[in-house]
């Protein structure tokens, strides 16, 4: 087999997470000898997904070795109980857990991105449907129990509601009205929706369109805030709320965000880095870069890197993120945050969090679970969002589910809120004859960008010391995919390609004669 040191490289990727991957995906036809390593045994970096062995050895590696990777204060739990209580964990391989799960919206300029660039083929979308919102005081009770109430999101939803009354109905379709034709004379500047945008969010719906306060929770729901109302702007929410709602219906009645089958991102990222290979790319998982020296050379290589095994090659340009380039550490952007998350495998299917939600739509397999910071101890604003993965999802066996919890409070306090509010959602489900418990809980803290931090991901930073090396900005820490990304790789292309380079190219591709399914 022909050595790394023997080519050239054009471009060396460091890392497999989801930018890198994309990158990949662009430089797939370019015709660049493009070579593509990762540090860790498997793809997908920050997005990888695990089966049950995998998670434990990942927990093994991140405690040993403190500050590889974008994570820290990692833990598993495996509560002790009696096998006749509900049910067992299944064979490792039957779980496919993802360590940053996010939802796609509709609107997301990454699903055109997909297909235009011809990978979406390999792979398949499910639509995450309702959101519901936990009050342990309710008294209206529903179909997924008395004290999740499903948040409306479309003028139908408000009609059919009957635990709205008719004024509060007449002003949160006001506010969605608004929202959707902000202006019908084009002058957004004189709509009331682009007005007080600096108040905090219940502010601004009082204010502006007297939405009663039942209802400003929800429609926080719908912005994804990893804040409480109090904390969190209009200027914040309201363009969320807006994306949600007008994401409704474009690829189907009832839905309008996606979840990817078989381990969100890093099944993307998979896909990408298959579509390099197909390219002609080269792969090579545990090889890491451990170390980059410019060297003056007369065919303008430039760089020399010691990859981990202690093989040297030689590549015009180096690209990673903020943990897999020497380099990039020192220059971590101060809008670093921390949340905790968690995942939890679920003794039972939760069937009454997946209802369809229109006429004609399919079966959700994802569904959003909204619980505020008051609901979960006292004093606390911050709230606690779970996305519940059914089965159908390929991450788990028929008869349970996968709950990912996220909270924007690192360390111990965020996982006691965490697992305060699993346990509050699975009390819903509690009755005379079944009691769902938590089979299997992986803990952690994640490193990233704070959601709604102007324009730190769309960058792609230089290295101070040499111009062509390239690297990403920290993930997002965002519960849906942050389209700034795609920014940050188009504009890594565009410094690869120089004036090869056409914005009206990047990830757009014919068909291939043939398609490779695997290397």
């Amino acid at each position: 087999m022909e050595s790394l040191s023997d080519t050239e490289w054009d471009v060396t990727i460091s890392g497999t997470g989801l930018a890198q991957s994309l990158l990949a995906l662009a430089l797939s036809r370019s015709g660049k000898k493009v070579l593509h390593v990762d540090k860790n045994p498997y793809y997908g970096g920050p997005e990888a997904a695990f089966s049950l062995q995998e998670a434990e050895e990942w927990v093994t590696r991140i405690s040993n070795e403190p500050g590889r990777d974008p994570f820290e204060d990692v833990s598993l739990y495996k509560p002790s109980h009696n096998p006749e209580q509900a049910g067992t964990l299944s064979k490792s391989r039957n779980y496919t857990l993802s360590l940053s799960p996010t939802l796609i919206y509709a609107r997301s300029r990454l699903i055109p991105s997909l297909v235009s660039s011809r990978v979406y083929r390999q792979l398949e979308f499910q639509a995450v449907g309702s959101w519901w919102i936990y009050r342990r005081n309710s008294t209206t009770g529903n179909a997924a129990g008395k004290c999740l109430q499903r948040v409306p999101s479309s003028r139908e939803d408000i009609f059919s509601d009957d635990t709205i009354g008719m004024k509060s109905k007449r002003m949160a379709i006001k506010f969605l009205r608004n929202v959707v034709n902000p202006s019908s004379e084009g002058d957004h500047s004189t709509s009331p929706v682009q007005q007080n945008l600096d108040l905090p969010l219940p502010d601004y719906l009082s204010t502006n369109f007297q939405v009663p306060a039942e209802l400003h929770d929800p429609l926080l729901s719908l912005s994804l805030s990893p804040r409480g109302l109090g904390q969190t702007t209009a200027g914040f929410a309201i363009p969320r709320i807006t994306r949600h709602i007008t994401s409704i219906g474009v690829f189907g009645p009832g839905f309008g965000s996606l979840l990817t089958k078989w381990g969100g991102g890093s099944e993307i990222a998979q896909v990408a880095c298959r579509a390099l290979a197909v390219g002609g790319g080269v792969y090579v998982l545990n090889k890491g870069v451990e170390s980059i020296q410019f060297e003056a050379s007369n065919d303008d290589t430039g760089l020399r890197l010691q990859l981990s095994d202690g093989e040297t090659v030689r590549s015009k340009f180096v690209v990673g993120s903020t943990w897999d380039l020497p380099t990039a550490g020192n220059n971590l952007p101060p809008a670093m945050k921390k949340v905790s998350r968690s995942i939890s495998i679920v003794s039972s299917p939760l069937e009454s969090l997946f209802p369809v939600t229109a006429e004609g739509g399919p079966i959700p397999a994802g569904a959003v679970v909204f619980i505020p910071g008051d609901e979960l101890a006292e004093g606390n604003t911050t709230p606690v969002h779970l996305l519940v993965h059914s089965s159908d999802t390929g991450e788990c066996p028929e008869g349970q589910c996968v709950v990912y919890g996220s909270v924007a409070i690192p360390g111990e306090e965020g996982q006691t809120l965490l697992e305060t509010a699993v346990n509050r959602l699975l009390q819903v489900y509690t009755d005379d004859h079944s009691a769902p418990i938590v089979l299997w809980s992986l803990r952690y803290t994640q490193v990233g960008i704070a959601d709604g931090t102007p324009g730190a991901s769309s960058q792609i930073n230089r290295s101070p010391e040499w111009e062509n090396v390239l690297f990403f900005s920290p993930p997002s820490l965002d519960l849906s995919f942050d389209d700034n990304v795609l920014d940050a790789v188009q504009a890594a292309w565009k410094i690869i390609l120089g004036d090869e380079a056409r914005d009206e190219d990047f990830l757009r591709f014919e068909d291939r004669q043939a398609e490779v399914e695997d290397f």
